[in-house]
């Protein structure tokens, strides 16, 4: 009889054990995921279709996707085409056209860029990056400079 109580008395000290264990990593894995974010991988993608010609009229700008991030397509009031990051270098919000100011501004913390994606005004800094831009067609074709 002692045998067959000791054999039952591991064998529910193991289960114990194993579901103790069981809880404490159910409990802590998902703090541990939300505490460290995952990593978000750059998108391999080095030109996008930003957008039509004829969609875009002179002294106007437009936001598009360049792969996970935001990109600016500028239509300058002479007609040429500019594309930079739409991401602020002061903070990383989305910057925008102001066809009233002819210049890109971040409304965040009133942050301004000139038409070359130079920081001019407010906390911004460092110019916006860069992109090249073609026409093929009607449709105007972004990438990495």
């Amino acid at each position: 009889m002692p045998e067959v109580e000791t054999r039952r008395r591991r064998f529910i000290n193991f289960l114990l054990g194993t579901s103790l264990g069981a809880t404490l990593i159910a409990i802590i894995y998902p703090i541990i995921k939300f505490l460290v974010p995952p990593r978000v991988a750059e998108s391999a993608a080095s030109s996008v279709v930003a957008g039509k010609v004829s969609e875009l009229p002179p002294n106007s700008g437009k936001i598009f996707k360049f792969g996970s991030r935001p990109g600016i397509l500028i239509r300058t009031p002479t007609g040429e085409f500019r594309a930079f990051s739409a991401i602020c270098t002061h903070l990383q919000c989305t910057v925008q056209y102001r066809p009233d100011l002819r210049q890109i501004w971040c409304a965040c913390h009133n942050g301004h860029y000139d038409l070359n994606g130079r920081n001019i005004a407010g906390p911004p800094p460092r110019p916006l990056e860069k992109y090249v831009v073609n026409i093929r067609g009607d449709e105007i074709i972004v990438s990495r400079g």
